[in-house]
């Protein structure tokens, strides 16, 4: 086999002279072309991966925000419900407050009808007893209108204090010796004799009559009063019956 050298080395400068061509002009400017594209294609997956982030973040931030929107509704939900509980509360109490002050309001009306009714009753059965006291007074012997109870004047009297006694016998004055009916010469003797022997001096008498004493007497100065008459008895029962009838009602 005989081989031409010149051929061979000439097709070896042609490969040679190729393959630099193609480093040159296709090989570099592929390689340099696969580069950029490696190169945009990882800068945008570098950016796919920062949109992917940003998504993600702002996802979270989404998330959050609702999560704060739905607690600030949650929390908005439950001051309304603190403050109608409140408002109901209070209206509640001022319902029972009103209440209880109508309650208190006809309470007090029924029983200032009731002291009324009482004093009623008491101021007829007053007038009645007087009636019915002037009625049997009629009946008995005038003397006695006045002579049964000049002792028991004087005792009333002899009750006040030393002090009191004493102030009346020296202050000079005549005492006030109201009676049912006009004296009789003996009973004023008799009043004058009883009262100076408990205030211990003779003391001047002013008489008034005065028919609503019915029967007694009474001794009215500037510093004490004394009775001993069925006028102050009545009124001492009217007294009772009242206080009887408040405290039942």
């Amino acid at each position: 086999m005989h081989i031409d050298w010149w051929t061979l080395g000439l097709q070896t400068v042609n490969a040679l002279v190729l393959v630099w061509l193609l480093a040159r002009f296709l090989f570099k400017p592929v390689a340099n072309m696969v580069a950029e594209r490696q190169r945009a294609a990882a800068a945008l997956m570098n950016d796919a991966a920062a949109a992917e982030d940003a998504a993600a973040t702002s996802q979270k931030q989404a998330a959050a925000e609702l999560a704060r929107l739905a607690q600030q509704h949650a929390d908005l939900l439950a001051e309304a419900s603190t403050e109608a509980a409140a408002l109901k509360a209070s209206l509640e109490q001022a319902a029972r407050a009103d209440a209880d002050r109508l309650r208190g309001a006809a309470q007090a009306e029924i029983d200032a009808m009731r002291r009324d009714a009482a004093l009623a009753d008491a101021d007829r059965a007053s007038r009645f007893a007087l009636d019915i006291t002037a009625r049997l007074l009629d009946r008995l012997p005038q003397e006695a209108r006045v002579s049964g109870f000049i002792e028991g004047l004087a005792a009333e009297l002899a009750k006040l204090p030393a002090g009191t006694r004493a102030q009346l016998a020296s202050d000079g004055g005549a005492l006030r010796l109201i009676v049912p009916r006009a004296l009789q010469p003996d009973e004023l003797t008799a009043c004058r004799t009883a009262l100076t022997r408990v205030l211990g001096r003779e003391t001047p008498l002013q008489i008034t009559v005065d028919a609503t004493v019915l029967a007694g007497l009474e001794l009215e100065a500037p510093h004490a009063i004394v009775r001993n008459s069925f006028r102050n008895d009545l009124a001492r029962l009217k007294v009772e019956l009242l206080t009887h009838d408040t405290t039942r009602a």
